[in-house]
């Protein structure tokens, strides 16, 4: 047997470690000699500890076995219940298989019950299935009379007899008597068909019904919503799902009310493209959209389940219908005011308070969620359409305008004078107000448009330009034939000359940027060559009354005293005093070029080869001349503004020098002074004015050109050239053939 410790090994374990403890702590409190003298404290209080949890033990340990005790005692009774439930079953098990034959006989009374309860429903239905075609001429009656209601409960009735059949005879698989059964209350399509059109009348006519008649509306939408209950029921159910189910009748009543709303005002006859007749259709599709929203917020919401969200779905279809009419419009030709109308209304009067922002349709009616009217990329293409036809509207308006500015010229009378005195026409004034009206009109689109308009009126009027110089030119062609037509033609080209600078200093304003007014390249280039145009013709008629005079130089008659530089000033100070009429940069511009046109003209006329000096006196003679010519036109130029620094009659002078030299043999230091101060001077001009001397070797000529090849001149960048523009005659053959006949 084994000994208690052998069964307790926790208990020999915990006296072990207690022992322990019990050591370890009196050593610890003993271990000094004064603490012996409380030894006897310490037994007493551990005496009285000992008795405490003795105590407790012995009373856990009897409540402990207390319910030991209590839980025998339930097992003992639990196992008697058991045993006599057992015994039971057993009794009951043998009473259910002595009684098994007997259930056959059930069996065939639940088949009899099943067929009497089938009879029983057939009996009950009896009088209903007799009935129905009276039903039938009731229920159409009804519907004739309007009593909507009555009816839609008696054709309900109808349905749920007729699928409460059809359900029982698809349960038990006779689909062959479905056939019958639909047959016999065929009538019910045709009371379906004619309830759907008077409701679906009805809902067409809901808009002016719900003003006049509310109720026959709401008779229709209570109708409706009972289909709508029905459907939802069948098809939760899901078994069997009658013919004709679901009906949708409420998707048809959104269908029907789009249809009514697109159809009244989207569908008519082909709408009037041009300006007026578009204006008027836009304008009453915005009184009758706004009306009816209205209609639709005041009074069809009060009418209809708020689950209909029935002012959104009307919102949402005016909004899309329009969408497409506008596209539809668009694919039409129009011309530029119908695009105008076009894009102002889809992109300002739809969101405005006179439209869909009115007062009386916010809040509720919001388009914002509903997309743009027009796309963005149809916004693009209709603002470029737009452009095109302002182009070319514009083309039209400025030929018309040239060719009226071009029909003044042949009057009898100079163009008209600002208060300043100068030349000008109305040309300027009539085409920048036509760009910048253009302009101002698409800033009331949008920034796109008129960013698009401001380029295409920029290249419009650099085309402009173009014509304008083409039309300069062949009116001097003109004028050359017969110097008489036009009458004023210098006059008018002053006038065109400030024109140009009106329409120069006006450019810019038409930028829709006040901050960024550069005008473009291209076009500054397009008014520069047209006031090259128009100083051209002008000189160029200078020069026709200048040749004359000139073709008279050198000459022996010139040189004993003539009048020729008296009769040139008298031909410049005319043409001076019609440049006066012309603004001073234009005015300085031409003082110029007619000053170095004099002296290319003289000099050109020394270089003829028409006189060559026979004697010191006549070179003297010719000097003399140069001298006073050159002199009295430096003095008539700069009597008329142009300073000395700014002519090129100082070339006469220089070359003066060349021919007033006495010594010959220097010529070379001297033509090496002209042309450094003269670098576009060729051989052939200083060999023409070594002709002119008359005294000059053909060692000397030899040296001069040989000095001016060791010596070439590059032309500097602000040099103007004078001698580049003169062409000296082709030099005399040194033999001649006779003028007989060839041998």
């Amino acid at each position: 047997a084994s000994s208690p410790d052998d069964e307790w090994p926790e208990a020999e374990k915990a006296e072990k470690l207690a022992r322990g403890a019990a050591l370890k702590w009196a050593s610890g409190v003993f271990y000094c000699p004064e603490k012996l003298e409380g030894l006897g404290q310490y037994r007493s209080r551990e005496t009285q500890r000992n008795s405490s949890i003795q105590s407790r033990l012995k009373s856990t340990v009897q409540s402990y076995l207390e319910g030991v005790s209590a839980g025998l005692e339930q097992l003992r009774s639990a196992a008697q219940e058991v045993q006599s439930v057992c015994q039971d079953l057993g009794a009951a098990r043998w009473a259910l298989l002595d009684s098994a034959d007997r259930f056959q006989g059930l069996q065939q009374m639940r088949a009899l019950m099943a067929e009497h309860v089938q009879l029983a429903s057939v009996v009950q239905v009896l009088p209903q299935l007799f009935s129905v075609h009276e039903v039938f001429s009731h229920t159409l009656q009804l519907l004739r009379g309007q009593h909507l209601l009555e009816a839609h409960a008696e054709l309900m009735m109808m349905e749920h007899l007729r699928d409460d059949i059809l359900s029982q005879l698809h349960l038990r698989g006779l689909s062959s008597a479905q056939a019958t059964v639909l047959s016999y209350f065929g009538g019910l399509q045709e009371l379906n068909e004619s309830l759907a059109k008077q409701l679906w009348d009805i809902v067409g006519s809901s808009l002016q019904l719900v003003r006049e008649d509310p109720v026959l509306f709401v008779t229709a939408v209570r109708i409706i919503e009972r289909e709508e209950k029905i459907d939802d029921t069948l098809l939760l159910e899901a078994t069997f799902l009658p013919p004709g189910r679901p009906k949708g009748w409420r998707q048809k009543f959104y269908h029907v009310l789009q249809e009514t709303i697109t159809g009244a005002h989207f569908r008519a006859a082909r709408v009037d493209a041009e300006g007026p007749g578009l204006a008027r259709h836009l304008a009453a599709l915005q009184k009758d959209i706004v009306s009816e929203l209205r209609v639709v917020k005041d009074l069809m919401v009060q009418c209809v389940p708020a689950h209909y969200n029935i002012l959104s779905v009307c919102t949402a279809t005016y909004h899309q219908a329009l969408t497409s009419h506008l596209q539809d419009i668009l694919r039409e030709d129009l011309d530029k005011q119908a695009l105008f109308l076009l894009l102002e209304w889809a992109l300002h009067v739809y969101h405005s308070p006179e439209m869909m922002g009115h007062p009386d349709l916010l809040p509720e009616v919001d388009v914002s969620a509903l997309g743009p009217l027009m796309s963005p990329e149809l916004v693009e293409l209709t603002e470029r359409k737009y452009v095109v036809k302002v182009k070319a509207s514009v083309l039209v308006w400025m030929q018309r305008t040239l060719e009226v500015e071009f029909k003044e010229w042949f009057r009898e009378e100079e163009p008209e004078m600002d208060h300043q005195g100068f030349f000008q026409s109305a040309l300027p004034v009539i085409v920048m107000q036509m760009l910048n009206e253009n302009i101002q009109v698409a800033s009331l689109i949008t920034d796109s448009l008129q960013q698009k308009v401001y380029n295409m009126a920029l290249e419009e009027l650099e085309a402009f330009l173009g014509r304008l110089r083409e039309a300069l030119v062949q009116c001097g062609k003109e004028h050359q034939k017969d110097r008489t037509v036009p009458k004023y033609y210098v006059s008018y080209l002053l006038a065109m000359l400030n024109n140009n600078l009106a329409l120069s200093s006006s450019v810019s304003s038409l930028h829709p940027d006040t901050a960024h007014r550069e005008v473009p390249t291209s076009l500054r280039a397009a008014l520069d060559r047209t006031q090259k145009k128009a100083c051209q013709l002008l000189l160029e008629e200078l020069l026709l009354d200048l040749q004359p005079l000139c073709l008279q130089l050198p000459s022996r008659k010139w040189l004993s005293g003539s009048q020729l530089v008296s009769s040139m000033c008298e031909v410049i100070d005319k043409y001076a005093k019609d440049f006066s009429r012309v603004k001073k940069p234009v005015f300085t511009l031409l003082l110029t070029e007619s000053e170095l046109l004099v002296a290319s003209q003289y000099l050109r006329a020394l270089m003829q080869k028409k006189m060559v000096c026979k004697s010191e006196e006549e070179r003297g003679q010719l000097c003399d001349r140069l001298l006073q010519d050159a002199t009295q036109l430096r003095e008539l130029f700069c009597g008329l503004g142009l300073d000395r620094s700014q002519q090129s009659l100082e070339a006469v002078f220089a070359l003066r020098e060349l021919i007033c030299l006495k010594d010959p043999a220097l010529l070379s230091l001297e033509v090496l002074g002209f042309i450094t101060k003269y670098p576009d001077v060729s051989d052939e001009h200083i060999s023409t004015l070594l002709d002119l001397r008359g005294d000059v070797s053909k060692e000397v000529r030899h040296m001069v050109l040989e000095m001016m090849a060791q010596h070439p001149q590059v032309l500097p960048e602000s040099y103007r050239p004078i001698f580049s523009t003169i062409l000296v005659p082709a030099p005399e053959l040194p033999f001649c053939l006779r003028k007989g006949k060839c041998a």
